[in-house]
């Protein structure tokens, strides 16, 4: 039993020390990061839009770490059930509002490149905002009954179970637990989509190629995307359902991450990210002097 507990203590100082070093590298890249898209880039360009949505829902997840990190590292939890709560729905919104950014980045590259003349009027900055107040407002309403069947920390004096999960088949959430994974799926099978059409129309279509500059920074971004969701939010949202706390913290981890790669996988890709906010519009609609449709 000694070394069963000796082990587990290794283990959440390892925990502590992983989520230490992404609060201590996220922090200053989210922030980093939307300074330079809100100072240096217009709102009008609906890939902004979308990047300036998804560093903020990265830096609501590096501002939670610490307290996981103090949790892990002492073993201990100084709040309430509640703040527990918050922080762990937190991790989950993360990962369910980057999926639909990351998509809609993806989505936004498809129809630039594939269909540069007639997306114009749906690619706008305003259709891009309406996407994602739905998005945070879907977000908000999943916390309802996640926050109602989430496990609470006990307030007997025992060791705390913060940061805790529980498989489907004892939790009373019954199929909630079951719509991240759906959800992952879905924006993966989207990111798939969007990737092979953009690839056949580069290879296919000559007079496209020629007018897309940077093809390979284009192609990077979807595969960035894939690789995204595949490493970091896939592994996590189907074992989510399934496995308890201990096999699932290294996913956690792994999930993590995100939060640290967003800024220097998809912002920096971009041409014209120092730029300023009146060269950034050529940059950022790369194909519209497209052929014609």
């Amino acid at each position: 039993m000694n070394g069963t507990n000796a082990g587990e203590t290794e283990r959440n100082v390892a925990y502590a020390l992983i989520f230490g070093c992404i609060a201590v590298l996220g922090l200053p890249l989210n922030v980093a990061s939307l300074w330079v898209l809100l100072r240096h880039h217009s709102l009008k360009s609906p890939s902004i839009v979308f990047m300036v949505n998804l560093a903020i829902s990265d830096l609501l997840l590096v501002t939670s770490l610490p307290m996981r990190v103090y949790f892990y590292a002492t073993g201990t939890w100084p709040l309430n059930s509640t703040a527990c709560t918050v922080i762990s729905v937190l991790f989950r919104d993360n990962i369910r509002s980057s999926t639909f950014f990351i998509t809609f980045i993806s989505v936004d590259r498809l129809l630039a490149v594939v269909y540069p003349l007639r997306s114009r009027c749906l690619r706008t900055s305003s259709n891009a905002w309406k996407a994602v107040t739905l998005v945070w407002l879907f977000v908000l309403v999943m916390n309802i009954p996640e926050y109602m069947y989430f496990p609470r920390q006990p307030d007997n004096g025992t060791v705390p179970r913060c940061f805790s999960f529980k498989p489907i088949q004892n939790s009373t959430g019954g199929a909630i637990a079951y719509y991240q994974p759906v959800l992952v799926v879905s924006m993966l099978s989207v990111n798939i989509v969007c990737t092979a059409m953009v690839l056949w129309t580069l290879c296919t279509h000559l007079s496209v190629s020629a007018r897309v500059k940077n093809k390979v920074n284009v192609m990077l971004i979807f595969v960035l995307n894939l690789v995204m969701f595949t490493v970091c939010f896939l592994p996590m949202s189907i074992s989510l359902p399934l496995v308890s706390t201990p096999e699932l913290k290294p996913m956690v981890c792994l999930a993590t991450v995100n939060c640290c790669l967003d800024p220097l996988l998809y912002y920096f890709s971009f041409d014209g990210f120092w730029k300023k906010k009146e060269d950034v519009d050529a940059a950022q609609e790369l194909p519209v002097r497209g052929p014609p449709q």
